[in-house]
């Protein structure tokens, strides 16, 4: 699988701290919960280390993980959750949203986890488009 078919990456439309503060919003008005932000800039400067902003948005739907989370073989796929989408600025100036193709990992898994990850995936991009073109 090349990386383009893993991981998404799209340009946003606004500045960094815009752009966080927007899919936030939008995830809550589309029915996601946001349990953690996570500002790896800060957490990496922590350790001495200098890195461009880079933030990383946990987001969770109930109705989708409650489906997977609820069935005893396919518990595992709780490695992958909950979803995020990652938020960073690079040499150009510019921000950038990155998020995986859940749905495109889920090959040989059980219906359940297929439909799952396929609609979290798409309701997921949904909430980026709300920053891209």
């Amino acid at each position: 699988m090349n990386p383009s078919q893993l991981i998404t990456e799209e340009i946003s439309l606004y500045d960094f701290n815009t752009t966080v503060e927007m899919l936030v919003i939008e995830a809550d008005h589309k029915g996601w919960k946001v349990p953690m932000v996570h500002d790896l800039q800060h957490t990496l400067a922590k350790a001495g280390k200098t890195v461009a902003p880079v933030t990383v948005i946990e987001i969770c739907k109930p109705t989708f993980s409650g489906k997977i989370l609820e069935l005893n073989n396919e518990r595992m796929i709780s490695v992958m959750m909950p979803c995020r989408i990652s938020v960073y600025e690079k040499e150009d100036g510019k921000t950038y949203i990155s998020l995986l193709n859940s749905g495109n990992l889920t090959e040989g898994m059980p219906e359940t986890v297929i439909n799952v990850m396929t609609s979290a995936a798409n309701e997921t991009f949904e909430i980026v488009k709300s920053v891209i073109l």
